[in-house]
């Protein structure tokens, strides 16, 4: 049967592939539009056994907070030029979505969800592989609860956070975009040294006592000193010890109380593709 322009159109929305693969599907499906998604969907399983090996190094990160919840999400490709795309990061923002109307908690609950009436966000995914022809890896999810969280995205989306807080208001949502921003540049090990895991506590005291050696002390002395180098890394690397970027004769916290009395942040979220 003779396929009309209107019925391309129609699958082109729905699957978002182009209109060439559409065409065809249509026409292998003699005009039935579901059959004709089903084509594309078969294609797109085709696509990923191919390109299950490849690399997928390239892609967007998207944050987003909805009151007292904030969400991220890391979505994976093989080319820049794909990542670059805007329906690419369209389709990447229509996951978000369904994460933030779930309330997913993981990769696994958001592969899972509907993506629309009739297929999983998996399945989706697997549609999307047969329209861009790379290899998509949904390969982070995350999500904060606090009083307020807010979300920052990195112009080009290759960097984004989350900061959770324990207040409210313009003030606080203010200095929660600078305190993000300070995440997404300066990386954070942790909140404070607290929260540091044992591993990396004595990773760093091993490294410390090694150098302190190497430089001719005695391992007794190396051992002091490393706990002192131990001091500096909390210092650096926790988020609240850090030195503010934009002012750095105070560290976070003393920022956040100068800001409002008793406002701290309760928990963090980054994620990079570097």
């Amino acid at each position: 049967m003779a396929i009309t322009a209107s019925q391309v159109n129609e699958l082109r929305k729905k699957t978002g592939a182009g209109m060439m693969d559409c065409k065809k599907a249509l026409v292998e499906a003699d005009g039935d539009m579901e059959q004709a998604v089903d084509l594309l969907r078969k294609k797109g399983q085709k696509v990923a056994a191919k390109r299950g090996d490849n690399e997928a190094k390239e892609g967007v990160i998207f944050a987003e907070s909805k009151g007292s919840t904030g969400y991220i999400l890391q979505l994976n490709c093989e080319t820049d030029f794909v990542a670059k795309n805007e329906d690419f990061r369209n389709f990447v923002q229509s996951l978000l979505n369904v994460a933030i109307d779930k309330d997913v908690d993981s990769v696994e609950d958001l592969k899972s969800a509907a993506y629309d009436e009739k297929l999983s966000v998996e399945e989706k995914l697997t549609e999307q592989i047969g329209v861009i022809g790379e290899k998509l890896d949904l390969s982070g999810f995350g999500k904060i609860a606090a009083e307020s969280v807010v979300a920052y995205n990195h112009p080009g989306n290759q960097i984004a956070a989350l900061v959770g807080l324990n207040k409210t208001g313009d003030e606080v949502e203010e200095a929660g975009r600078q305190v993000a921003m300070q995440v997404a540049a300066m990386n954070p090990v942790a909140l404070n040294k607290d929260e540091v895991d044992q591993d990396t506590i004595d990773h760093e005291i091993q490294v410390g006592k090694d150098q302190a050696i190497e430089e001719g002390k005695p391992e007794d002395l190396a051992e002091k000193i490393a706990q002192g180098r131990l001091n500096k890394f909390f210092k650096e690397n926790t988020l609240l010890s850090q030195a503010f970027v934009r002012d750095n004769k105070k560290n976070v916290q003393q920022f956040l109380e100068e800001t409002t009395s008793g406002l701290t942040v309760t928990a963090f979220k980054r994620f990079s593709l570097s």
